[in-house]
């Protein structure tokens, strides 16, 4: 009976759902406390259910209940555990519970934390995640739900897809899903705002720590997810405009720009109406992405489900969403309407431009991205959009983004003369074209444009960075009143991370060397310095897989450097064979062997690859993350500071709160 209390467990999460989108708003309507505050414990209430019913899912699996249908499809008796429980949100019913989980528990978290916070207007914020829980709850009941059972229950399951027998199962999925989720709350703000009559209500303050959280998850399941694809796929790429892999940038970009906006509306007052849209569009983005993965519109390696009804259904909510949305916006929005008091050479201007930069580039992806499906259900033929399109339009748009990056944290606010700016901005500018040209040189023996300029890129964002910190942190010592802010240190992070992560990426896609060839024991290939001898092949038998395995011994200078073990794996469940690359990973770059088809009685294809600084790509992710992580831990130990000094704020409490 466990599937069954599960199911009723998500019955009951709906039904608090729904109860948690109306019984408020009726306190609002007739201004009854009373009824307002029901709106927390209700938030609660669904999050609790939710919990349960994905937690005796789990439960289901680890049981090998092949009676339910999703766990006879996604799992096998023979699999790990931790792969039983993995498989959870291995395919779309359970993702898509895990993806309503988190939107409770996002939910149950602002009612948390807001608990002090003006009780109508953090009630309009949870009645709006409750809608959105209600509905998807619905969904999931009706179109994709995890708990229907198999009459007669099969003896065995057809096992994970192998592709997603790996450790990155438990990581990515569920942090991409928090990412993309957290977007709500900011969307949820927004709607408050807009259906506010408080003009005094500082939403764009409250909203500003989980922008970033959701921020800070979206970076990290996108870095995960290229990091999984890269050692797991067998291709050695980390980066393919997939249509899902474009599913998660899209909103991540809008994001990037999101969190900025609402530190000028915050400060300045200043691009509410641009702000407010940002929020409609990123959680919009995040449920296209929702779509995209699950309709079976778009070809994709990620791509959980083809099943079009479900898409149908999906596209309808966010639809409906959409035009809700942006009506109340053509409603409202002219109540945030303010003129702008910002100059050209201003930080709300350099802002604003970056902003710009980042929305015309989401627009690209999402042009190309569903260009080809358009043009085929126009009856026009069939046409494919790859990355030369993508690489020729985005890869200018993000150097100019990058400029903007670097006067943004220098420039000051309101208005600034072009003296001033210069003087701030001459050294770490001469000092990023001289050092960018020498090392493309250096890497080049001549100039290669894009490495040259992501170089420049890379050097500008840090300088600039660096300099505006050591400027804060000197003016506030010459006031005696402390060391720079954490919130500085976190963009300093942050901004490094981004250059970190375009020197990775500029390096190993123009300097990646490789090398293809039929090899068997004793065969020899030379790559990159490199000296590779097949010593011999070995047959193992996995959990539910048996496998070929190449040893493959790698010396440099006539010294033994490692020996790599790619794999040819053969699940015999699912009847798929899989590739294992084998790794050796460097500072400077990495040596990422693929072990391919069998050619006769002892040959493999083989394919050596040698890919230069490819792991600094996942180290610019993983500060970009601590830089983010930083920034809300700041946020949340001003906002100790301020509840305990609240009577009699110190300077120094005055000046970290303004930051």
């Amino acid at each position: 009976m466990i599937p069954e209390v599960g199911h009723y467990a998500l019955i009951l999460g709906f039904a608090f759902a729904l109860l948690g989108g109306t019984v408020p708003v009726v306190g609002l309507i007739k201004k009854d406390s009373y009824l307002t505050r029901y709106a927390w414990p209700l938030s609660y209430g669904a999050f609790i259910f939710i919990s349960v019913a994905i937690i005796l899912l789990g439960y289901s699996f680890a049981a090998d209940d092949f009676s339910v249908a999703y766990i006879a499809h996604h799992s096998n008796s023979q699999l790990p555990l931790f792969f039983k429980i993995a498989a959870v949100w291995g395919g779309h019913e359970g993702s898509f519970l895990f993806w309503l989980f988190s939107l409770s528990g996002w939910a149950a978290a602002v009612a948390y934390c807001s608990r002090q916070r003006d009780e109508a207007f953090i009630a309009r914020v949870l009645v709006t995640l409750a809608i959105l829980t209600a509905v998807f709850s619905l969904f999931l009941l009706l179109v994709s739900n995890p708990f229907l059972r198999l009459l007669p229950a099969p003896m065995e399951g057809r096992d994970l897809n192998p592709m997603l027998q790996d450790i990155g199962l438990i990581f990515h999925p569920p942090m991409l899903y928090l990412g993309y989720v957290g977007f709500a709350v900011s969307f949820a703000f927004a709607i408050a705002a807009l259906t506010t009559k408080n003009k005094g209500i500082p939403w764009a303050r409250w909203s500003r720590p989980w922008t970033v959280a959701s921020w800070v998850f979206l970076t990290g399941g996108i870095a995960l997810g290229s990091w999984w694809a890269y050692y797991e796929l067998g291709w050695g790429g980390w980066w393919f405009w997939d249509p899902v892999e474009n599913a998660s940038l899209m909103p991540w970009l809008t994001g990037t720009a999101l969190m900025h906006s609402l530190i000028i509306t915050e400060y300045r007052k200043a691009l509410s109406n641009w702000t407010l849209l940002l929020a409609i569009f990123t959680f919009s983005l995040s449920l296209l992405g929702t779509f995209i993965v699950r309709s079976g519109v778009l070809t994709s390696v990620h791509a959980f489900a083809v099943d079009p009804t479900r898409g149908v259904t999906l596209l309808a909510i966010l639809g409906v969403l959409l035009i809700i949305s942006l009506v109340l916006f053509a409603l409202n929005a002219e109540r945030y309407s303010r003129p702008a008091t910002f100059g050209f050479l201003s930080k709300e201007a350099t802002f604003l431009a970056g902003n710009s930069l980042l929305a015309v580039a989401t627009l690209t992806i999402l042009l190309g991205t569903f260009y080809p499906m358009v043009f085929q259900a126009l009856d026009l033929g069939n046409i494919s959009v790859g990355a030369p399109y993508f690489n020729a339009l985005f890869v200018p748009l993000s150097f100019l983004f990058f400029i903007f990056m670097g006067f943004g944290v220098l420039i000051r606010w309101h208005r600034v003369s072009t003296d001033d700016l210069i003087t701030r901005t001459l050294a770490p500018m001469s000092v990023s074209i001289v050092l960018g040209v020498a090392l493309s040189v250096w890497f080049e023996r001549g100039i290669n444009l894009v490495v040259c300029l992501s170089f420049i890129s890379a050097i500008w964002i840090s300088l600039t960075a660096l300099q505006a910190f050591y400027l804060r942190h000197r003016a506030l010592r010459e006031r005696q009143l402390g060391h720079a802010p954490l919130r500085l240190i976190a963009m300093v992070i942050a901004h490094c991370g981004v250059a970190v992560t375009i020197i990775g990426a500029a390096l190993v896609s123009y300097y990646s060397e490789e090398t293809s060839n039929k090899m068997g024991p004793g065969d020899v290939l030379n790559l990159s310095g490199y000296q590779f001898v097949y010593r011999e092949t070995e047959l193992l038998i996995g959990p539910n897989y048996t496998a070929e395995q190449a040893n493959i011994e790698v010396s440099k200078d006539g010294q033994f450097e490692a020996m790599i073990k790619p794999q040819r794996r053969h699940y015999t469940v699912r009847t798929m064979n899989m590739s294992e690359p084998g790794i050796k990973w460097y500072w400077q770059g990495d040596i990422y062997i693929t072990l391919a088809e069998k050619l006769n009685r002892t040959d493999y294809a083989v394919r050596i690859q040698y890919k230069p600084f490819v792991r600094w790509l996942w180290i610019g992710s993983i500060m970009m993350m601590l830089g983010g992580a930083l920034a809300v831990l700041a946020r949340l130990r001003v906002k100790a500071m301020y509840s305990r000094e609240s009577k009699a704020l110190s300077p120094t409490t005055i000046v970290m709160w303004k930051q």
